[in-house]
C-alpha cells in the first residue's frame, strides 16, 4: 500500500460536471481528491481486504441471529421493544440485503481491523461505483497508468446484479431520501440508475412526501402505492418516527430489510468480539457499563475509542489514549449509549489517516474505495480517494 502523486486530470472540473457528480467539492475544501491516489498490489487487495471482508459479513449474519435469540441484546442495542417482532420475522424469512460497507484499518502489513460497519444506509457509493472507475479508465487511456492497471471495483456490476435477484424483472421500487442532501440524493440516483439496468421500474420520492393509505400501505406524493422502497433513512431513524406503527402492516420490501436495524449499530461490535474474540480482524470492544472487569481494562490499556450506539460521519467519537484525548467537534450523538472499541492506530500517509472502505453487495465483497483526513476520526467531509492495483 502506498500513496502516489499523480496529479488531477486536467479536466477533472468538467468531468465532474459532465457526471452530475455535484458533491466533488464543498464547503471550499475538496471531497474528491485526485492529486494522490493509493496503489496496491492484487494478492494484499484479495487477502487483506476482500477476503476477510466476506467473512466478516459472515459473522455478522451469525451475530444476527444471536442477538435476536436475546432480550438482554436487543435491550443494549437499543431496538425498541415495538419492532422487534418485524425485525425477528424479516430475518426467519431471509430477506435479502443489498449492500453494505466495511471501515477498515489496514497498512499493507499486519490483518485489516473492522472499525465498524455502515450496514444500512451507507454513502460513497456512487464516487465509489463509477466516478472512481472512470478516474482509472482515463489514466489508463492518458498514458499515466501502465495498460493493464487495475482496480478492485466490480461495484456497479454486482448491485446491477444483484437487484436482479432480488426483484422480477419489471418490479416498480421506489428510491426514496432527503433530497436537500446532495450526496443522498446522488446515492439514490445512481442506485435507481442499477436498477433500471437490472430491469426494474424506478421512481423517486423525497421522504417528506411519502403518506399512508387507508390500508395502511405508504403511497408517494402522487398517490402511488410504495411496494418496495429502496431508502436512504436508517432504521434507527424510521423505527422512532411517526410512521413507525405502521411499519409492520404496510406490506412493503425495504432495502435494506428490517434485520439490518441490528448491523447498522456500533452495538454489535462488541457482540462480534464476545462470539469471535480473538480473530484477527476484529477488536476488542465493549459495552461502556462492561468496560470495567479485568479482561475489558486489559484489552482497552492502551487506549480505547469511545462510539455512540448511533453515531454517523464520526459524530460524538473520542479517541482517548495515554498520550490524549481527540474528540469529534460535532456532538450531536453524546447522550447516546456508547461502546468502547480498542483503539488501534491508522497507518500515516504524508500526514495523512486512510481508511479503507470494503463494499459488500450480498455477501460477497466486491469493491473498495477509501478516505482520508488529517484528523484521526474519519469525518463527512474527509476526501474520497482513488485507488489502482498495480499491472
Amino acid at each position: 500500500m502506498q500513496r502516489i502523486a499523480t496529479g488531477a486530470r486536467p479536466d477533472l472540473k468538467e468531468k465532474a460536471r459532465e457526471a452530475g457528480f455535484t458533491f466533488h467539492h464543498m464547503h471550499g475544501e475538496p471531497y474528491w481528491d485526485e492529486e494522490t491516489v493509493y496503489a496496491f498490489d492484487l494478492s494484499e487487495v484479495e487477502d487483506m481486504i476482500e477476503d476477510p471482508a466476506t467473512e466478516l459479513h459472515g459473522l455478522c449474519r451469525e451475530a444476527v441471529d444471536h442477538v435476536l435469540r436475546s432480550e438482554d441484546l436487543m435491550d443494549r442495542l437499543a431496538i425498541p421493544p415495538g419492532a422487534r417482532a418485524m425485525i425477528a420475522a424479516s430475518w426467519e424469512a431471509g430477506e435479502p440485503e443489498l449492500y453494505g460497507r466495511f471501515d477498515l484499518a489496514h497498512d499493507g502489513e499486519g490483518p485489516a481491523k473492522l472499525l465498524e460497519y455502515n450496514a444500512d444506509t451507507p454513502t460513497a457509493l456512487y464516487e465509489s461505483a463509477a466516478f472512481q472507475w472512470q478516474w482509472l479508465e482515463d489514466m489508463v487511456g492518458a498514458g499515466r497508468l501502465p495498460q493493464g492497471t487495475d482496480q478492485f471495483n466490480g461495484l456497479h456490476e454486482a448491485l446491477v446484479a444483484r437487484l436482479a435477484e432480488i426483484f422480477a424483472r419489471d418490479t416498480t421500487v421506489h428510491f426514496a431520501c432527503f433530497p436537500d442532501d446532495p450526496e443522498d440524493y446522488a446515492t439514490t440516483e445512481y442506485m435507481a440508475w442499477a436498477a433500471r439496468e437490472a430491469g426494474l421500474g424506478a421512481h423517486f420520492v423525497p421522504i417528506p412526501e411519502i403518506g399512508l393509505t387507508d390500508a395502511g400501505q405508504f403511497a408517494d406524493g402522487e398517490g402511488r402505492v410504495i411496494g418496495a422502497m429502496f431508502k436512504l433513512y436508517p432504521w434507527e431513524d424510521m423505527l422512532r418516527d411517526d410512521f413507525a406503527q405502521a411499519l409492520p402492516g404496510a406490506r412493503c420490501h425495504f432495502l435494506e430489510p428490517p434485520w439490518k436495524a441490528i448491523l447498522s449499530n456500533k452495538g454489535i461490535l462488541p457482540v462480534l468480539w464476545r462470539l469471535f474474540e480473538g480473530h484477527p480482524n476484529l477488536l476488542p470492544a465493549y459495552f461502556e457499563d462492561e468496560a470495567d472487569g479485568a479482561a475489558a481494562r486489559a484489552a482497552l490499556s492502551g487506549g480505547h475509542v469511545r462510539k455512540p450506539l448511533f453515531s454517523r460521519e464520526g459524530s460524538s467519537i473520542d479517541i482517548v489514549t495515554p498520550q490524549g484525548t481527540e474528540a469529534s467537534p460535532d456532538r450531536s450523538y453524546e447522550n447516546h449509549p456508547a461502546v468502547l472499541q480498542a483503539y488501534h492506530p491508522l497507518p500515516v500517509f504524508d500526514g495523512m489517516y486512510p481508511v479503507v472502505g470494503a463494499w459488500v453487495v450480498g455477501e460477497t465483497c466486491v469493491a473498495m474505495g477509501l478516505r482520508e483526513d488529517r484528523g484521526r476520526i474519519t469525518r463527512d467531509l474527509s476526501r474520497f480517494k482513488p485507488h489502482f492495483i498495480r499491472a
